[in-house]
């Protein structure tokens, strides 16, 4: 008999973590053939979806997928992630949680073409920090650098997720 892979467990305890601190568990995945979101709102591949009580209804967490139904733009839709496509899961309120490495194999060779054009040579999904755009923050020039800036960092701006290997 084979075994299960720890991933599944580990997703349900952070999320578990995420619940009993009072924070909004966000889970960030690669999207494939087998993800079941609404296109629209993929980004480079990737989706990042609120899976909290209060955002979701009949949220699983099995070994094999994530599903669940959520509204999006006032339409429910139902959702379901493999959890081998789980790249990230955290806390929204301060980007706490754990990171994944994740491989995404096409079961077809268009799929496996359409995904030599996404990827652009790269070898998989990779999280890095956004800093806020020129057009939010209202300040500063094309050419800093946010590894420049030795302020703190500010309370109530968006979340970022650091993967380190």
């Amino acid at each position: 008999m084979s075994e299960i892979s720890t991933k599944p467990y580990l997703l349900r305890a952070i999320y578990e973590w995420c619940t009993d601190n009072g924070y909004t568990p966000y889970v960030a995945a690669a999207v494939d053939a087998r993800t079941r979101v609404p296109r629209e709102y993929v980004k480079n591949g990737e989706i990042v979806l609120n899976i909290s009580f209060a955002a979701t209804s009949g949220l699983k967490m099995e070994n094999d997928f994530i599903s669940f139904h959520a509204r999006f733009g006032g339409v429910s839709r139902e959702v379901s992630v493999p959890v081998d496509n789980v790249v990230a899961i955290y806390a929204r309120e301060n980007g706490q949680g754990m990171a994944f490495e994740v491989s995404r194999p096409s079961s077809t060779p268009e799929e496996s073409s359409q995904a030599n054009k996404d990827d652009a040579g790269s070898s998989g999904p990779a999280l890095t920090a956004v800093p806020p755009s020129q057009q939010e923050s209202g300040e500063g020039n094309a050419s800093d650098n946010p590894d420049d800036n030795n302020d703190p960092p500010k309370k109530g701006g968006r979340p970022t997720l650091t993967r380190i290997k």
